[in-house]
């Protein structure tokens, strides 16, 4: 698999602590990737340091685009937002939608931010949530959808712009057990159905499981990866068996109604 995100020995101070210290870590192309740990272990502030959210204090990050390899540790901060909107995108625990939005109008921000005009945007953001099972439910608020649906909608956000890679900061946390698997399948098999890569941080060993690779964190430092091996001087771990893949069909942005079943 080719490497789409490399970090290079990441180090983030916070007061009275080291949130990341010296950090190594490799995103291929197309692999969903669970980064666990206890509270405190750094892996949020990993998820945010390779999204652009957060920057380092030292070390490197390198996202491989079509065109040219670009360096996010070196980007100023318009270049970077520009990156989120166009690159990345995220699902977080409580969604982070804009609650007097509809749910169409939430989806289509994120094209019209790019520049999309507003009929485009609402007609690929329709396309996406009837794919995700939201048909029907396109002109709702969020206060008259489930949990559930909510996250379905920022799945659809994180990806109807085409990014290549999608963040997701505890996606299932404040779900029951029935619709956290749900969602779960809904998010895996949305990304995988179009050849992107998911890196979700998460406490939950189900949520974990189900990804192809699983990066365990602790005091800032990675001290297990089942698709590698920890960092020298980590104590030995045992790796986490990863999970088998999921469909791995790739159809474009603007092509692929059918392409999955959620």
């Amino acid at each position: 698999m080719n490497a789409i995100l490399h970090a290079q020995q990441l180090t983030k101070h916070y007061p009275g602590s080291i949130a990341l210290d010296h950090v190594d870590f490799t995103a291929n192309s197309g692999e969903s990737i669970a980064i666990i740990g206890p509270s405190g272990s750094g892996k949020t502030t990993l998820l945010h340091c390779l999204a652009g959210i957060l920057r380092p204090d030292a070390g490197s990050i390198t996202l491989n685009t079509p065109t040219a390899p670009l360096r996010l540790d070196t980007l100023d901060d318009a270049a970077l937002s520009r990156l989120r909107r166009e690159e990345f995108g995220f699902v977080f625990q409580q969604g982070m939608l804009l609650p007097e939005l509809t749910a169409v109008e939430n989806v289509a921000l994120a094209l019209m931010l790019n520049g999309t005009d507003r009929t485009t945007s609402e007609t690929r953001a329709a396309e996406w949530l009837g794919a995700l099972g939201l048909a029907g439910m396109e002109q709702r608020r969020l206060g008259e959808l489930s949990g559930g649906q909510v996250q379905r909608v920022a799945i659809a956000r994180a990806q109807v712009t085409g990014a290549r890679v999608v963040f997701a900061d505890e996606p299932t946390g404040a779900l029951d057990s029935t619709t956290s698997n749900e969602v779960l399948d809904v998010l895996l098999r949305s990304v995988a159905a179009n050849g992107r890569t998911l890196l979700v941080v998460t406490h939950d060993p189900n949520v974990a499981a189900r990804c192809q690779r699983v990066v365990e964190l602790r005091d800032g430092r990675i001290v297990a990866d089942s698709g590698g091996t920890a960092q020298p001087g980590s104590p030995a771990q045992p790796g986490t068996t990863p999970a088998a893949p999921v469909a791995t069909a790739a159809p474009s942005t603007h092509n692929f109604k059918g392409a999955f079943n959620v």
